[in-house]
């Protein structure tokens, strides 16, 4: 390496092949121990840890002993081999140490606010010290995790042709999504940009201005409530699009891209072998409750209705006679129910509940036919559910009712029976969303609305509930990674997918008029997605939060703890942007 003044080398160089030679460190003081005649340190910088003695006739020996730990120093001294007794074989250097000869203290530390190996600190402290914890070694991992993962995405994309592209950080207000954060504008009072949502629109208008294949680890800004995998503020995603292409080619270089970054990171799973599952929205639904099933789970609900038509007991009657025909009764067979306990079916049963369900039935067939249901089912219902387990638990309700609860029990079942399957990322695609959703009698877009609806404009004649969209998403482990939809790139389709949405072509020019005008001017077809950055990073650390893999996160009140933000801003700014507050 180059001449520095404060180090010659770094930690994780030194082995027992620098033995005898004079080198120089510069890092933070993590543990002291202090021996009496003799002071040991355990100096680290950002490639690891490395033991240092002084002793006592030391001229530093005083200085060294009243230095605060995570202080900055600056070391020059001997490399000797360590005693036989102490060497650490999990250390790079563990078979060394250096008699320090010289020190230079860089920077004094105040007494930390938490020990760095502490692994039970709150997250708020965590936050608001991240500074601090980001210099731990797990978090030092998860930073150079991150950075390694980003670099071999952009290499995948470079190599496939695809351009990198960066698109406006201000823009204008979208009314689809989630809540937009906005920003004042001081040049034009009384109006307001807004933090992109994502580049949704400019990565189409790309399209149309021929770019062939686009994409950018882009920033996204959403005003949405905080959870396990998603967090308030900024994220990051891999966004693409391309131009002239089809589905089916936007599937196989997300499914190489997945592939080959998941076996890079995590080589030690079973990671699925491409093509990926494809599985309808609505088979998704039926199967798992959710259109972001675990597929580690290796059980799933199936449609028992047809057998209730002609032999339907009491209870199950207002399902089947449903005025909707939107009745269904679902098993959910698992191998080794009958060896549960009466306190985890009454646990069961109080989760469902808890999750909308009037109640949760089932059926046990080992030693004997037993449970609530046993003296209700037919024979052929029984038989049905015999082939597959030695139980099962049976829902009946609306399709729209089963979805409250159907995926939090078959969740909780596979973590109380330990269904799910270790070390494996199980990816599938959730395909053929449904183009409108019902709300409040209105219909609405399900997906995204610039999405191309299957069969174009011969589809948009159908009852609404019966459009199909070019959607998709991509889930691993129970977890969205991306979504994404071959674009609608027609303008009669536009307004007509528009209009029955409750649209006016008026509207949709208004609110999306830059896209439009530009459609009017030759559109190539052209189709997309965005994985998430985030999401993919805490698969592969295997943590649950996904603030444990951004570097400075917000916290579940959306507050940045470290920087004291949101903050107030003075009345002088306020003036100079033309904005009042009223806080009554």
């Amino acid at each position: 390496m180059s001449k520095n003044q404060y180090r010659s080398n770094y930690c994780i160089e030194l082995n027992d092949t620098y033995i005898n030679s004079k080198v120089k460190l510069a890092g933070w003081i993590r543990k002291k121990r202090d021996h009496g005649n003799i002071i040991f340190i355990d100096l680290k910088d950002h490639t690891g840890v490395v033991q240092c003695t002084i002793n006592i006739d030391n001229k530093n020996f005083e200085g060294i002993d009243n230095l605060s730990l995570e202080s900055v120093v600056s070391i020059e001294g001997n490399v000797i081999a360590r005693p036989t007794g102490s060497i650490n074989e999990e250390l790079a250097s563990g078979k060394i140490e250096i008699e320090i000869s010289k020190l230079k203290i860089l920077s004094k530390a105040e007494i930390l606010p938490f020990v760095m190996h502490q692994n039970d600190l709150g997250e708020e402290l965590r936050l608001k010290y991240r500074f601090l914890d980001l210099r731990r070694d797990e978090m030092q991992s998860r930073l150079k995790l991150r950075f390694e993962v980003i670099k071999m995405i952009r290499g995948i994309m470079e190599d496939k042709g695809f351009m990198e592209v960066q698109t406006p950080i201000l823009t204008s207000s979208s009314p689809e999504g989630a809540r937009d954060y906005v920003v004042p504008s001081r040049l034009n009072p009384g109006k307001f940009y807004a933090l992109p949502q994502a580049p949704q629109q400019f990565k189409q208008l790309l399209m149309v201005s021929g770019v062939n294949k686009y994409y950018q680890i882009a920033p996204c800004f959403r005003d949405e409530d905080t959870r396990a995998d998603r967090a308030p503020g900024a994220f990051y995603q891999l966004d693409m699009e391309m131009a002239f292409s089809t589905q089916e080619e936007i599937f196989e270089i997300l499914e190489d891209l997945m592939h080959k970054v998941f076996t890079k990171f995590r080589p030690e799973m079973k990671i699925s072998n491409t093509p990926f599952i494809r599985i309808p929205y609505k088979e998704s639904i039926l199967k798992y409750g959710t259109d972001k099933p675990d597929l580690r789970i290796n059980t799933h609900y199936h449609d028992l209705t047809h057998l209730f038509l002609q032999d339907c007991p009491k209870i199950f009657e207002s399902v089947i006679n449903n005025k909707d025909n939107k009745g269904k009764i679902l098993a959910l067979p698992i191998k080794g129910l009958s060896k549960q306990t009466r306190k985890f079916f009454d646990k069961m049963q109080k989760l469902a509940q808890d999750n909308g369900a009037v109640g949760l039935g089932y059926i046990l067939f080992e030693p004997e036919k037993r449970g609530p249901l046993a003296k209700l089912l037919s024979e052929e219902v029984c038989n049905a559910i015999r082939e597959k387990a030695d139980g099962a638990f049976l829902v009946a309700d609306t399709e729209e009712n089963l979805k409250m609860y159907m995926n939090p029990i078959l969740q909780q079942v596979a973590i109380e029976m330990d269904l799910i399957e270790k070390q494996t990322y199980k990816f599938c695609w959730i395909t053929d969303y449904p183009m409108y959703e019902k709300n409040d009698g209105k219909w609405e877009f399900s997906h995204n609305p610039f999405s191309m609806p299957q069969g174009e404009m011969d589809a948009l004649s159908l009852d609404p509930s019966e459009i199909k969209a070019y959607q998709y998403d991509l889930v691993c482990n129970g977890i969205e990674l991306t979504s994404g939809a071959i674009r609608n790139h027609r303008l009669d389709v536009m307004y007509k997918a528009f209009e029955i949405a409750g649209y006016a072509k008026e509207d949709v020019e208004k609110e999306f008029g830059a896209m439009l005008n530009a459609f009017k001017y030759g559109a190539p077809p052209h189709g997309g997605a965005a994985p998430g950055i985030d999401r993919m990073i805490m698969l592969l650390a295997d943590t649950e939060n996904i603030r444990e893999v951004i570097p400075f996160p917000l916290n579940q009140q959306g507050q940045d703890l470290m920087m004291d933000a949101p903050c107030e801003i003075s009345d002088k700014h306020l003036k100079e942007l033309n904005i009042k507050l009223d806080k009554s």
